[in-house]
């Protein structure tokens, strides 16, 4: 098969030919129809996470069709339709006996645990555990564009975060994430205030909904975001990850808020000082959301089929797999959501392609 490789972190990203994957006992081979380009990946090239061997495939926001069944599988066969959540559980550990698969005790994760979706084909464990069914009606692209972002977000904002009609929510960072998160807030009958470095975020977030938006190279992003929300955020999230946006958050929230970290905090970026002095006075909340299990997808699909969310209007680029390294190298330097379609036709006789 054709796949995106890296060979040290930091280093060139080139689509070459590698050995096809085997489907694992218990587990499936996946041909990709698309797949997302999310920070999290970039951050793995980066050397972020300890996951990550090299050479390495990096992707994990994937949908397409079952190639390959290996032994001891029971519910899926080959042609099914399926997407995956990004934190491949093990069906046995505490955790997901108490249907908490996200934070599996024993967790895989395609593009970081091992090679992932920016490939014609990716192998997956526990499929009985992990597939989730795609309607006919929802395309790949879409489907992928759900990926760790939508899915992320839905989980952060309705449960984690226990969003109410009526409260102010405010998002910091406004890519994959930030953007699902406004749209599934404002689903939810809440007000949003969006804050973003990006004219071009801010604009797509209030496209989505959100009441307010904020520039986050104002010097005064937290008094702008309390003055927005008539006192503060009952709901924040920090959906970037950085130690800015992490103590804004936390900052801008009324009396009794929570805060919600999705964003990745790599230490190597450093480690935020969070104001505990106001989270002890307020009496805020300040909590972490990894991920949605494969059994809570279907209330996200059917808010999609619905048309009460509309993740095809995030997707802004699409791009074939010799496409992929450039849009790895360049995530959150646009806005909206990069798809790779790794069947997408190439230049011919080219065989190999670097970024």
């Amino acid at each position: 098969m054709r796949a995106l490789v890296y060979e040290s972190f930091r280093g060139p990203l080139e689509v070459r030919t590698v050995p096809d994957p085997v489907a694992p006992p218990g587990g499936v081979v996946v041909r990709v129809g698309a797949t997302g380009v999310c920070r999290s990946d970039w951050h793995g090239w980066q050397g972020h996470d300890a996951d990550v061997r090299l050479p390495h495939v990096p992707g994990h926001e994937l949908a397409g069709t079952v190639e390959a069944v290996g032994a001891g599988v029971q519910r899926w066969r080959a042609g099914d339709r399926v997407t995956v959540p990004f934190v491949c559980a093990c069906g046995r550990c505490a955790s997901c006996v108490a249907g908490e698969q996200q934070v599996c005790q024993a967790q895989t994760q395609p593009g970081f645990t091992h090679w992932g979706s920016f490939a014609e084909l990716v192998a997956l464990e526990a499929a009985d555990v992990n597939l989730v069914a795609l309607p006919d009606a929802l395309s790949f692209t879409v489907a992928a564009s759900l990926g760790c972002r939508a899915t992320t977000a839905f989980r952060a904002v309705t449960q984690v975060g226990r969003v109410r009609p009526g409260e102010w929510v405010a998002v910091h960072g406004c890519g994959g994430v930030g953007l699902s998160a406004v749209q599934v807030a404002v689903a939810a009958g809440a007000q949003v205030v969006a804050v973003d470095v990006s004219p071009g975020a801010l604009a797509l977030a209030s496209s989505f909904g959100a009441s307010v938006v904020v520039d986050a190279r104002s010097a005064d992003v937290v008094d702008d975001v309390r003055e927005a929300t008539g006192g503060g955020a009952a709901l924040s999230l920090d959906a970037l990850g950085s130690v800015t946006t992490c103590v804004d958050s936390v900052l801008c929230l009324r009396r009794r808020g929570r805060h919600v970290q999705v964003g990745l905090l790599p230490p190597a970026q450093g480690r935020p000082l969070v104001p505990m002095d106001r989270v002890v006075a307020l009496e805020l909340e300040v909590l972490g959301s990894h991920g949605m299990a494969a059994h809570a997808f279907p209330a996200l699909l059917d808010l999609v089929a619905a048309g009460r969310l509309r993740p095809d209007l995030l997707v802004t680029r699409e791009v074939g797999l010799d496409g992929a390294g450039a849009a790895l190298a360049e995530v959150g330097r646009l806005p909206g959501i990069t798809v790779v379609s790794p069947s997408a036709p190439w230049p011919s006789g080219d065989s190999s392609s670097k970024a």
